[in-house]
């Protein structure tokens, strides 16, 4: 009997109780991908191998993964360790969310948090986000669903593996956003605007966009925007050079100003672009536009 293997593609979803990872995981059964739900992260390589065998072989595999394993982050890690020893380079999907998204979703459904105890809904989301702090520092992707519908959850999870193939090769969302509404917790990186004048304090551009062209060529027409950008998208090839060899396959660029209207709207779109040119697959978000 042949005892040949292939390596399969491997997506561990996991992260806060309450913060979408069934839905993200029927997401992903829904584009053809074999999902586990709650596997101890002590069986991943077997489940690999599992996959792995010719006849049969299960090219794309996702694994949920949370904090009932009493030795959480110990065992994935090592788990994913293991893995990568063996030439499987599993991504890990962290789902985040707020305190208050997700003391409302449980109440919703009235069902006690898995770490609750004897305590307050409230200690047991504190527990879990201990627990949890080193695999979210480390996770490939992190996605926030405060706020977010299942639909709309969905569609993320649908962007960023919709067109899969598990290569290697980087993909960026670039999300513009006001700091008076708060920095996206999702971001692994932040570029501040307020450097440049407000359209906000010129009449006529007030009540449009960025994404309007007037405010655009206000914008990338002030002192220093060009000089920004340019100087910005040499870093950006930097760093993405970076992380594909480091095999970071996603990453957050949160763009911000006042109130994620005019300035953050016009750089995120010129900052895609710039991404776009170096062949790298990017979605835009405009998370606080039209919110004031």
């Amino acid at each position: 009997m042949s005892t040949e293997t292939k390596i399969p593609d491997i997506v561990i979803i996991t992260g806060m109780s309450g913060a979408g990872r069934s839905t993200a995981a029927k997401s992903l059964e829904d584009l053809d991908w074999f999902v586990v739900d709650n596997l101890p992260p002590g069986l991943l390589a077997t489940m690999a191998d599992l996959g792995g065998r010719v006849k049969d072989a299960v090219p794309r595999i996702a694994v949920v993964v949370d904090v009932r394993s009493r030795a959480f982050t110990e065992d994935l890690h090592s788990s994913i360790a293991e893995l990568e020893a063996r030439g499987v380079h599993p991504r890990v999907v962290f789902l985040e969310a707020s305190d208050a998204d997700l003391v409302r979703r449980f109440e919703s459904v009235r069902r006690p948090h898995p770490l609750q105890g004897d305590g307050r809904l409230v200690d047991g989301i504190a527990r879990e986000r201990e627990l949890v702090r080193e695999v979210r520092a480390e996770a490939d992707l992190v996605i926030d669903t405060s706020g977010l519908n299942v639909h709309e959850l969905r569609n993320k999870i649908i962007g960023f593996f919709g067109n899969d193939t598990g290569e290697s090769s980087l993909r960026a969302t670039v999300v513009s956003f006001g700091y008076k509404y708060g920095l996206p917790v999702d971001a692994d990186l932040v570029v501040d605007c307020r450097f440049l004048p407000n359209p906000h304090w010129v009449p006529e551009l007030r009540p449009k966009t960025g994404r309007d062209t007037a405010v655009r060529d206000y914008v990338l027409g002030q002192r220093g925007a060009k000089e920004f950008l340019d100087a910005y998208a040499e870093v950006l090839r930097l760093l993405s050079a970076g992380y594909e060899r480091e095999g970071k396959h996603y990453v957050t660029l949160a763009v911000g100003c006042t109130g994620g209207k005019h300035r953050s709207v016009a750089m995120a779109e010129q900052i895609a672009a710039r991404l776009r040119d170096e062949g790298i697959e990017v979605q835009v978000a405009h998370r606080d536009l039209g919110r004031e």
